[in-house]
């Protein structure tokens, strides 16, 4: 049973070769310390960090990025080694958030090497700081133990350092950040040699229930990839004998996943042909989804590995270039002239050969992106698939949900779905500010208001479709009642379990009764009373719509908001929000959990989100049906057609 840490908090490691995954709102510089029995760091030579990664028994991430994994052998430690202290720091430079209060709070595990989590430990309360001493794995009387420490520092990894007693800590962290400031932290080693598809296994970052990044919502044996919040605790256990059981139906372990599907051979001197579902997993759901979660590091890595080369060639010509012209003889005649142009046919054919390679992997990427997506099951598709014209009110709950689009400047018409895992563990919150980026700057308020709502009411209508009948519900308030035209949809259909709450008296009694919910269900679950919850109690899955926020909240509401982010997702209470972060400004910090606890997207594309493996940015674009569609209409009208005979 995985041990839910609170700072301060211990507990027992039951074996020694251990990961420890972090996951983060923002790409994060992830290392470690080695202390003696005081506590002590003795020298650079017991510090682990992205320029000099690897101790005995120890290795960290090359890489500053959203999500991290850190390998222990506590076995393999020098004998004087009696603590392990992973520290977490933001990287410095323009465009840098600066603060940890201004990022998701980090989320670290500790798990075996299976992936079942040992105990995990999320880092709420921090602001100012920009380092962070997350836990420790420590070793008394011969056990060793993890503790929750979550100490933060306003100076940064220069005073984290300093307090462990390193000397000359102020130079090591600038180094440090140098290395990730240079690329060096973020270097991606080039691609292997093309593999038949048989013989092609993807790496995929085992799951915490977490992304989900964000994370950016992973495989089925990975964590929340996305870098937009913080993975929550996994679902408390339900009691035994009751009728609420908020497990994944998904998630089994009895019996040996199915071998992928073979791939038909390929012509002689052809990549192999691509399939869907060629992945590993327990069904062809499972096989798609990591799949796709596949595609996503592929794509990721390639790009990553071009932008790497153009940083080389780039740089090896500006080096040339100074060395040659340096000497006064080269600015005799046209010898300057050929410098240059020799600097840079260099340039370009490095260039040139790294795009070659990037538009091979490219081109691969779409021929399996063009077979997998018609192949995706509804909960995964977009609404222009035609899968939805034949969509019926399903059974059980799928795996994951599709709630946008990724892709990357190099090709944007390559696009990677956003998928997250189903229940949703945590709430979503669509930006309607203007600050949000250029594109939101360039978009007219109103519109751009109308189109959060839009997406939202898009978010809602896919939750209710994937669901079976009467298992999720969805609620909405609109205080002012501004938001009738992109809610006609939900309320025309008679898909919504009521009509949306508006003024202070219907905002009031909305929260109040989803408040209840999740008091009643906590306390049944820890008191292993299920079975004694209110015959008026609907145990499905709630999903509460929030617009226009803060407007039309008192003190009050906005406490009960807080709570059903924090609290309603272990208990199936959901919360999208649609709000603009600035209006809430006067709040000031108090507001801050709310946001981090939320998984941010926007109404127009936007380049916020952050992969785990390379850390670079990628544009999301929302869902839409195609312009004239009724698809999203005839699908609610069958999930309300559905809730109608299962009241019967």
């Amino acid at each position: 049973m995985t041990a839910e840490l609170v700072r301060g908090q211990n507990h027992t490691l039951p074996q020694t070769r251990l990961e420890i995954r972090v996951s983060a709102g923002s790409p994060v510089v992830a290392g470690a310390t080695l202390g003696d029995e005081r506590g002590t760091v003795r020298g650079a030579e017991w510090i682990a960090h992205p320029g000099s990664p690897r101790l005995p028994g120890l290795e960290v991430s090359r890489q500053a990025a959203a999500d991290h994994r850190l390998a222990v052998d506590l076995d393999a430690l020098p004998d004087a080694v009696h603590r392990v202290t992973v520290l977490l720091a933001l990287p410095t430079g323009p465009g840098r958030p600066g603060r940890f209060g201004a990022v998701a709070a980090p989320f670290v595990a500790v798990t075996g090497l299976d992936g079942t989590e040992i105990a995990t430990f999320t880092l709420t309360g921090l602001d100012t700081e920009s380092a962070v001493s997350a836990l420790e794995l420590y070793r008394r009387q011969g056990v060793w133990k993890v503790r929750a420490v979550g100490q933060g520092y306003s100076a940064g990894l220069a005073e984290m350092l300093a307090d462990q007693g390193v000397a000359q800590a102020a130079e090591l962290a600038a180094s440090i950040q140098e290395a990730v400031a240079s690329g060096l932290a973020r270097s991606v080693a080039p691609p292997p040699p093309p593999r038949t598809e048989g013989e092609r296994v993807r790496h995929s970052a085992g799951p915490t229930t977490s992304t989900g990044g964000g994370q950016p919502p992973a495989p089925a044996s990975a964590p929340q990839p996305l870098g937009d919040g913080t993975p929550p605790p996994p679902p408390p256990a339900t009691a035994p004998g009751g009728p609420i059981d908020y497990a994944h139906p998904r998630r089994q372990t009895s019996a040996p996943p199915p071998p992928p599907p073979t791939a038909p051979p390929a012509e002689p001197g052809q990549p192999a042909r691509p399939v869907a579902g060629d992945a590993t997993g327990w069904s062809m759901d499972e096989r798609l989804y990591n799949q796709i979660w596949g595609m996503f590091e592929d794509l990721a890595r390639a790009v990553a590995a071009y932008r790497s080369a153009v940083d080389f060639a780039d740089s090896r010509m500006d080096q040339e270039l100074d060395r040659a012209l340096s000497d006064p003889r080269s600015r005799i005649g046209g010898a300057g002239d050929r410098v240059r142009e020799e600097a840079r046919a260099k340039r370009d054919e490095l260039t040139g050969r790294a795009r070659e390679a990037l538009d091979r992997d490219l081109a691969q990427l779409a021929a399996e992106s063009a077979v997998v997506e018609p192949a995706l099951p509804a909960s995964y598709a977009g609404w222009d698939n035609p899968v939805w014209h034949a969509y019926r009110v399903p059974m059980e709950i799928p795996m994951a949900l599709r709630i946008g689009d990724l892709h990357l400047p190099e090709r944007t018409d390559l696009r990677i779905p956003l998928l997250v895992r189903l229940p949703l563990e945590r709430g979503i919150w669509v930006d309607s500010g203007r600050t949000a980026s250029e594109a939101a700057a360039a978009t007219h308020g109103d519109q751009l208001r109308r189109l959060a709502m839009e997406t939202a009411v898009a978010l809602a209508a896919r939750l209710l479709a994937v669901y079976p009948a009467n298992e999720f519900s969805v609620h909405v308030i609109d205080p002012a009642g501004s938001a009738a035209a992109a809610l006609s949809p939900l309320v025309s259909s008679g898909a919504l379990a009521a009509p949306p709450a508006a003024g202070a008296a219907g905002v009031s009694t909305v929260l109040a009764r989803l408040t209840r919910r999740v008091d009643l269900v906590q306390m049944a679950i820890r008191a292993g009373a299920a079975d004694s919850l209110p015959p008026d109690l609907d145990t499905g899955e709630q999903l509460l719509i929030v617009n226009d926020f803060p407007h039309g909240f008192d003190d009050r509401a906005v406490t009960q908001l807080r709570y059903l982010a924090d609290e309603g997702p272990s208990v199936g209470v959901h919360l999208l929000m649609v709000a603009d972060r600035e209006d809430a400004s006067a709040y000031g910090p108090v507001l801050d959990p709310l946001w981090r606890s939320l998984l941010r997207i926007t109404p127009v594309a936007d380049d916020h989100l952050a992969d785990p493996w390379v850390g670079q940015a990628w544009t999301y674009e929302p869902l839409r049906a195609p312009q004239g569609s009724r698809v999203l209409e005839q699908v609610l009208a069958l999930v309300a057609a559905a809730r109608r005979a299962g009241y019967r």
